[in-house]
């Protein structure tokens, strides 16, 4: 039996995107305990060349969101990378989750042969809808999700790996 699209993107993105979510919560308790502002971790980074926690999750969402587009014909909901807060950054992790709840796995049929082109500025990249997912977009969403939780980490918010991995029966 194959393995469809759908069950190698969509519940991988809304798992990760709910340990996003829980971690976040993790941190802004952490914040409101040690008096901390919650602007010092929206704007943390890990190494000065490096996205903040809020590009990070401007890119977390962007990846998952906008493979949806690239595997299939519907319109990837369009966030306007604008949030000023770490309650607007909640929220969009929260709307990301509500559009990727919407697609089902027949809107995702046929996709793993579908024609991804994906540009970025001089570099130029063709793939099939599943070597797309495998090799750019997944990783791409793990990078994003694992460095928002390193920021929170080296900013002193107690997440551990069970709080990254999730409740996952896989976890070990």
């Amino acid at each position: 039996m194959s393995v469809s699209t759908y069950s190698l993107s969509i519940p991988v993105f809304l798992r990760g995107l709910a340990v996003l979510s829980a971690i976040l919560a993790k941190a802004k308790i952490h914040a409101t305990e040690n008096a901390i502002p919650l602007e010092t971790l929206f704007n943390a980074r890990l190494a000065p060349d490096m996205l903040t926690l809020a590009g990070q999750i401007q890119r977390v969402s962007d990846t998952s969101k906008n493979a949806v587009g690239r595997l299939t014909t519907i319109t990837a909901a369009g966030f306007p990378d604008t949030e000023q807060s770490f309650e607007e950054l909640e929220e969009r992790v929260h709307k990301t989750i509500a559009f990727l709840e919407t697609v089902t796995p027949q809107d995702m049929e046929g996709s793993g042969e579908r024609e991804v082109a994906i540009n970025l500025g001089k570099l130029k990249y063709t793939f099939t809808g599943t070597e797309y997912l495998l090799t750019f977009a997944i990783p791409n969403f793990f990078f994003h999700l694992t460095t928002a939780y390193d920021i929170l980490r080296n900013q002193g918010v107690p997440v551990g790996k069970i709080d990254y991995l999730g409740t996952s029966q896989a976890a070990a």
